[in-house]
């Protein structure tokens, strides 16, 4: 593969602030309309989720963008047309159908303020009605077995706090409050086949979430699971009878294995003790015979399908290795709809059926009229870091891309997933092919300690006063790079956004003379003002993971680590993106951190959108982006 560089000429520019449309920008160059064409080009490439089975089991409901944002599709053979049901200016991308009729409901917010609304969808005469109070949060919708009822999560009561909350699908009773919440997240996951009962999960953390059965008539709650342990569930399934229900939890383990739990004891079975991995999401047949499950088996998936009657699975023959992110059984039969991606493949819809063993693909989502010959895949390699398991280095894992036909010392970037209960998986990444392909530089995703799919213990190696120890996994990646002969450790950039943007600029701090570049997007800049001003439902549950800043202890901690704090620190060149309506990240903390480089006399771009939140999802939005991320990274790593 020979590497496409597009050469900028290099120039210089006074420092200003210009406000275009919906864009501010300050500090940055004007973008080059070739940049921002072959920008275009990669996030030209489409991507297809399987949402749901309509209710006869002939047609998928998808999400996929053919303008400026994902909506609804409807697609009803193999590789048809898709039959477009959304028109919206802001994107749907979350919906499901009614197990009877032809009535769907989906969620959507306004300028990336994630204010989701719930609306209901009448395909046949298109009519649209809001199901939610406008102003409020929404998600978790739910449709009753019957179709009669909508349960969903909702903060309509109290702004700061979550419930359970049942609306008629009719609209003819007000909706009713089932579950107050006591603090933190609350929300349905599934109903019993009678409709009679709700599984309803009080998320806490990212290692601490309660389940409990809801009776819907009387608002009796049951709690599953011992109440004196903290663990982690996940989805759950009642079984056909509804005597007893199929979850996923990390209880006494260190990974998620499939539980049965039979309803009338309380008594809990382990069925996957003997797979080393964690099981992520569930699904079951219509007629409750097969249990589907996947596993997150060092970043990769695996479907396993479980005989109900014997407890016994087996893993899904003929799936290509990749990364399943949906699965849904048809309501007629054992078909399976399902969303696969790989590193060289963007997300698609494929209906597996277990009894031929047969995948059968029904999208296949256009590539910006790129050669997807040059997409490259992904390696996964380990690197040893500070601390050691049982006498050894603990070693880090990584996913490496890197430009085919290359010569010599390449520059790296390192891409910092968020979360930090994240995790970089080599799933399909226009941005991870467009920077490897454009720039030809190596891509490194490294999943530092703290991330999800490698086990409780890993997933609180970060925690409270050991967020420090993170950063300090980078600081091992930089000495790894430094030993690999095709790796230019002089020549090494970092991106992250969210957390990922915090441990951009906390590398920043701490490895400065070994970082050429960074670019940060709605990251958090201080602890202590980023607790105090993200939105207040989510205040507590961020505390669970990164500590109270109103403790003197941990107050103290954030103050003498936070990179505001230590801007001194940064002095190579530093991009910083954000949105406006950013309600986890409040633009607050990008504004304080370019504020403080530029007083400091650093060299700071910065980038703020006026119709976007916690990421960006329109698609100009995203060419932009993409293209001036590209030349900031031409002018201060290529060079």
């Amino acid at each position: 593969m020979t590497v496409g560089l597009v050469l900028i000429s290099t120039f210089s520019f006074a420092a200003e602030r210009r406000v275009e449309g919906n864009r501010t920008t300050e500090n940055v160059p004007p973008i080059s309309a070739q940049e921002i064409d072959r920008a275009a080009q990669f996030s030209n490439i489409r991507r297809a989720t399987a949402l749901a089975w309509n209710s006869t089991g002939n047609s998928i409901l998808i999400s996929t963008r053919f303008g400026e944002t994902e909506q609804l599709h409807l697609v009803k053979e193999p590789l048809g047309a898709r039959h477009q049901l959304t028109f919206y200016t802001e994107p749907v991308s979350n919906a499901t159908f009614s197990p009877v009729g032809n009535r769907i409901v989906f969620g959507r917010d306004t300028g990336g303020d994630e204010n989701f609304q719930g609306f209901l969808l009448d395909i046949e005469s298109g009519q649209t009605s809001q199901l939610t109070r406008p102003g409020t949060r929404n998600s978790n919708l739910l449709w009753s077995r019957d179709g009669g009822s909508v349960a969903y999560m909702s903060n309509n009561d109290d702004l700061s706090r979550f419930d359970v909350w049942v609306a008629s699908a009719d609209q003819a009773q007000p909706a009713r409050m089932l579950v107050k919440g006591t603090g933190f997240y609350w929300a349905p996951f599934a109903w019993s086949p009678d409709n009679s009962k709700l599984l309803v999960m009080q998320g806490v953390s990212a290692a601490d979430s309660r389940p409990f059965i809801v009776d819907v008539a009387s608002g009796d709650m049951t709690r599953i699971g011992p109440d004196d342990e903290k663990a982690f569930y996940s989805e759950g399934r009642f079984t056909s009878d509804g005597t007893g229900l199929y979850i996923a939890t990390d209880l006494d383990a260190e990974f998620a294995h499939l539980r049965y739990v039979d309803l009338s004891t309380g008594r809990m079975s382990n069925l996957t003790a003997d797979i080393p991995w964690g099981v992520e999401a569930l699904d079951i047949s219509h007629d409750g015979g097969t249990l589907g499950f996947t596993t997150n088996e060092d970043g990769i998936s695996r479907l396993y399908l479980l005989d109900t009657r014997t407890n016994r699975y087996q893993q899904a023959d003929r799936i290509p290795v990749g990364i399943i992110t949906s699965f849904h059984f048809s309501p007629v039969d054992d078909r399976i709809a399902l969303t696969l991606t790989t590193a060289t493949s963007p997300p698609d819809v494929y209906v597996y059926t277990p009894s031929a063993a047969n995948l059968t693909r029904w999208t296949q989502s256009e590539i910006g009229g790129l050669n997807e010959d040059l997409f490259v895949a992904s390696e996964l390699v380990h690197f040893p870091t500070f601390d050691s398991v049982n006498g050894n280095p603990r070693q880090i894992p990584a996913f490496v891309y890197k430009p085919e036909g290359a010569k010599g010392k390449l520059p790296v970037v390192i891409s910092i997933h968020g979360g930090p209960e994240g995790q970089s998986r080599p799933g399909f990444s226009s941005n991870v092919q467009q920077t490897v392909n454009e720039l030809g530089v190596i891509y490194i995703t490294p999943n530092v300690r703290g991330s999800t799919g490698y086990g409780k213990t890993y997933l609180d190696l970060d925690n409270g006063f050991k967020r420090e120890d993170s950063v300090q996994d980078i600081g091992a990646l930089l000495d790894w790079i430094a030993t690999q002969d095709d790796m230019d450790a002089d020549r090494v950039g970092v991106i992250g956004g969210s957390y990922g943007g915090y441990m951009v600029l906390a590398s920043m701090t701490h490895y400065n003379d070994r970082i050429s570049a960074a670019v940060e997007l709605f990251g958090i800049s201080n602890f202590v003002t980023f607790l105090q001003n993200t939105s207040p439902y989510r205040q507590d549950h961020r505390r669970q993971e990164y500590g109270d800043e109103r403790l003197p202890e941990m107050n103290q901690y954030f103050t003498r680590t936070a990179p505001i704090n230590n801007v001194d620190k940064i002095t190579k060149p530093l991009f910083v993106l954000q949105g406006a309506n950013d309600p986890r990240v409040p633009a607050s903390e990008s504004e304080q951190i370019v504020d403080s480089v530029k007083a400091n006399g650093g060299d700071v771009w910065y980038l703020l959108f006026d119709d976007e939140g916690h990421g960006f999802r329109k698609k100009n939005n995203n060419d932009f982006t993409s293209a001036a991320t590209s030349a900031f990274f031409r002018e201060h790593l290529l060079k």
